[in-house]
């Protein structure tokens, strides 16, 4: 979420940057909103001064009366209790319009959060300006691309030549979009997690984090998920069903409406779970910085994906990532996107893959990114780089949405800045594998880094 102050205070310029992305901030219904709370608060504390001044007035008089009273002034006494009179019917008719401004004024407020929390993230002054990924910029091409003496096979020809890959029973069991793994393919995806942990955890410094694969709305809304993209998640009711229906028939007995099940989401990536582990926490300054890794399936519906990549492995319903999050001081992290970028790099180094690091222009950013980095690794089947790890630098957009501080130098609680990159996407990584270790014959080599997690095999044979 953006800073509202940035908004107030320079408009114009936050609205040039966000079209830059292709983003049109509707500025008027900002002022419109703004005008609003402004006229709200300002009033609200002018009928506060002057309750306060008719509560004075009131108590001066009814002391005046006592001592009129005393001596025997009733006539002017008379006239202060007039006086008191009209002071407090008007002390009501204030009381009345101020329980109407504060009625009013959360619902601006609320309309103001939910006008905010669909903006975008402002892109970062080095961020190259474009419209698509046509516009993104190359930083480097690391690794040669192979050379194959023989008709190159994708790797869906090859996995279902291993006899590991079958998407038919995979559709069987749950429709298009999943994959089944089978024996030794199956064991080379867990041993690529599993090298990708320990690397980054043995080499990188990283904590290594289990976490739920089911979160709750604010967990979606803390990195920027909800509200926008919800019809690209899948939403599954809460609760144990028994429990939920025991408590509704209770409550249907006593007479109250029951209790609408709040929802749970099956998270899109690790992102959500792990960089939620600081919402609504202030974090001690020598703590910083945190540094996780995580190892989880991935859910995404894929809408408006549809006749994309439907071959193959590439777009899944399900799929494994190895994420890597990272929370920092603020000028810390673009040193720590670089950091970041560096630790998913080493694993295609180590896997001896060809890539290239692409800087995502303006148009072509996630939407909570203010810089982002792809990785793309060489597929020889398809004759080019596809993406397989996004490394990106949010700054305090999440933490904002999230209320996750850090404890300054001066003791105050200040926004974190929130990163992550996926360390790999394991099945793209299994991809990449099979395709560039293929061999003549169909079998595929196994890469050196991965032969102590396959108990020695140097290759998969038909």
């Amino acid at each position: 979420m953006l800073d509202i102050q940035t908004l107030r205070n320079d408009l114009d310029n936050v609205a040039a940057r966000l079209a830059t992305r292709g983003y049109q901030l509707d500025t008027a219904k900002f002022e419109q909103l703004e005008a609003e709370r402004k006229t709200i608060q300002t009033r609200t504390q002018e009928l506060q001064a002057k309750r306060n001044a008719l509560s004075k007035q009131i108590g001066m008089l009814a002391g005046q009366i006592a001592r009129l009273n005393a001596t025997e002034e009733f006539d002017q006494a008379d006239f202060n209790k007039q006086q008191v009179e009209i002071h407090k019917a008007e002390a009501a008719a204030i009381g009345d319009e101020l329980k109407q401004l504060e009625a009013k004024l959360p619902q601006v407020l609320a309309e103001m959060d939910a006008f905010l929390a669909v903006i975008p993230n402002v892109p970062h002054e080095s961020v190259p300006v474009g419209k698509s990924e046509a516009d993104n910029a190359e930083v480097r091409r690391v690794g040669d691309i192979p050379q194959f003496g023989f008709e190159v096979q994708d790797h869906v020809s090859i996995g279902e030549g291993l006899g590991g890959l079958d998407f038919e029973t995979a559709a069987k069991i749950s429709g298009a979009r999943f994959m089944l793994l089978k024996g030794p393919l199956a064991r080379l995806h867990r041993a690529l997690a599993q090298f990708m942990l320990d690397t980054h955890t043995e080499q990188h410094g990283y904590t290594e984090t289990y976490v739920p694969y089911l979160v709750n709305a604010d967990s979606m809304r803390g990195t920027g998920q909800l509200p926008k993209f919800e019809q690209d998640l899948f939403k599954v009711t809460s609760g144990d069903v028994i429990d939920a229906a025991l408590a509704s028939s209770r409550e249907d007995q006593a007479g109250i409406s029951p209790s609408p099940l709040k929802p749970f989401y099956l998270i899109p990536t690790a992102e959500v779970p792990v960089t939620n582990i600081v919402r609504d926490e202030i974090v001690a300054l020598e703590k910083l910085p945190m540094k996780f890794v995580a190892h989880t399936p991935c859910f995404r519906s894929e809408a408006g994906s549809y006749g994309r990549d439907t071959r193959g492995m590439i777009r899944q319903h399900q799929f494994d990532k190895v994420e890597l999050v990272q929370m920092v001081r603020p000028e810390d992290s673009y040193a720590a996107l670089e950091q970041l970028l560096g630790h998913a790099e080493t694993i295609l180094q180590k896997l001896d893959l060809p890539y290239r690091v692409v800087k995502l222009c303006t148009g072509d950013m996630g939407f909570s990114a203010a810089t982002t980095y792809d990785i793309e690794v060489w597929l020889p089947a398809q004759n080019t780089y596809r993406e397989i790890s996004s490394c990106s630098n949010f700054e305090a957009f999440q933490a904002r949405r999230m209320q996750a501080r850090f404890r300054n130098a001066a003791g105050k609680p200040e926004l974190l800045h929130t990163l992550n990159g996926s360390g790999l996407a394991v099945g793209r990584t299994l991809v990449a594998v099979l395709e560039n270790y293929q061999q003549a014959d169909g079998s595929v080599r196994i890469p050196e880094v991965l032969r102590p997690y396959m108990g020695g095999m140097e290759s998969l044979a038909k």
